[in-house]
């Protein structure tokens, strides 16, 4: 069955994680993905691991349900080649620098005039409206801009990056939403946009929504942050052979965890009945936590956890992943055959639609050595 986003035509000028994992999103939900790549590829290409070279791991879990050709942004003809795919595309995306895409002619006002339904999707380091417009911008950058690096300080630690490229992955989804509202706007209404997603602003509303705290309010009510998810108690807990996570939330929760534990003068303190006295004592709480699970196994407390309700897990490594039970039964880890890299585990798409199912129908496409210089017609 096709997916939501059937017979929509996006040109694909992203490169590295944040517009690949979009595009890539976009495309499992049935879009038709054209990706341009410079004669040397995609810049993505070079990090292993990898069985060749220019089709890396990293390459491959975000640039599948796509077809690629390599255009040289030099050339007069290959420019013109790509304004004409642009022309018959119902969504243009690039996280150039609008400078860049300004001296190409490919900035929003030249393509929207003479294509008014296109939907155009620039990621962007920063804001253009803004003093930092011109800044060069990676993961890591924005994760220190952002106030994500900084957290780490405030649990008594050296300011720390996520072990993860989390700043790009979560622009992606910003531009996923803000391309899929455009093609909506424009089913009703015909007209296209340009959308903007500065990968800056996007961090620090993603923060926000819990650490802006006290500072939401004017006079402000006390400092940024929430304070439970600061503590520096918070983390996955010791047990006596190994670790788990463990989240008591409620009044419910926090009394069965210490009855199970034997500790009934915890139990029935007056302040677990009160949410805000909880919140008031969350660190003493989770050095409670951490003293009773240490008496006892993981496997113990996850099997007696599991019987009193109380929110937990293993603490799994991501070669653990492969073999979870869940994941196993649900189908989520895909095996497909790459016409060149042969057999490869991917991930399904994690979203589900009941009528136009997102579906892995290309694997990604092969090192643009391969491809011609011009594009299909």
């Amino acid at each position: 069955m096709p997916g939501p986003l059937d017979g929509i035509k996006i040109v694909d000028l992203t490169t590295v994680i944040a517009g690949p994992y979009a595009t890539q999103t976009l495309g499992d939900m049935g879009a038709d993905v054209l990706k341009i790549e410079p004669p040397g590829g995609d810049i993505m290409r070079a990090p292993g691991p990898a069985r060749t070279p220019g089709m890396g791991a990293a390459f491959l879990n975000c640039n599948r349900n796509k077809r690629s050709i390599v255009l040289d942004m030099r050339s007069a003809e290959d420019l013109a080649h790509l304004r004409e795919l642009i022309a018959r595309a119902d969504v243009f995306i690039h996280n150039m620098r609008m400078e860049a895409a300004r001296r190409y002619g490919l900035d929003p006002e030249t393509l929207l005039a003479q294509h008014p339904r296109l939907i155009y999707c620039a990621i962007v380091g920063f804001g253009q409206d803004g003093p930092y417009r011109d800044r060069p911008a990676y993961d890591d950058v924005i994760q220190a801009a952002s106030g994500w690096a900084a957290l780490a300080q405030r649990t008594g630690d050296a300011p720390a990056y996520a072990p993860t490229i989390v700043a790009d992955k979560t622009t992606a989804l910003f531009a996923v939403s803000a391309i899929n509202a455009a093609l909506y706007h424009r089913a009703v209404s015909g007209e296209g946009q340009a959308i903007e997603v500065p990968m800056f602003e996007a961090m620090v509303s993603f923060l926000a929504v819990e650490h802006l705290g006290g500072r939401s309010f004017e006079p402000a009510l006390g400092a940024s942050g929430y304070s439970r998810v600061l503590s520096r108690h918070r983390r996955p807990y010791r047990t006596a052979d190994g670790f788990i996570a463990v989240m008591p939330y409620t009044a419910t929760h926090w009394r069965a965890l210490f009855q199970a534990a034997g500790r009934e003068d915890w139990a029935t303190e007056p302040a677990l009945g009160e949410s805000a006295a909880r919140a008031a004592m969350i660190d003493t709480l989770y050095e409670r936590l951490a003293e009773c699970l240490s008496h006892r196994s993981s496997a113990e407390w996850l099997a007696i956890l599991g019987r009193i309700d109380v929110p937990c897990s293993a603490v799994n490594t991501l070669d653990d992943l492969l073999d979870d039970p869940h994941l196993k039964a649900t189908g989520f880890f895909e095996t497909v055959e790459h016409p060149q890299e042969g057999r490869l585990v991917t991930t399904k798409p994690p979203i589900r639609f009941s009528r136009t199912p997102c579906a892995i129908t290309k694997p990604a496409p092969s090192h643009p050595a391969k491809h011609e210089t011009s594009p299909p017609t």
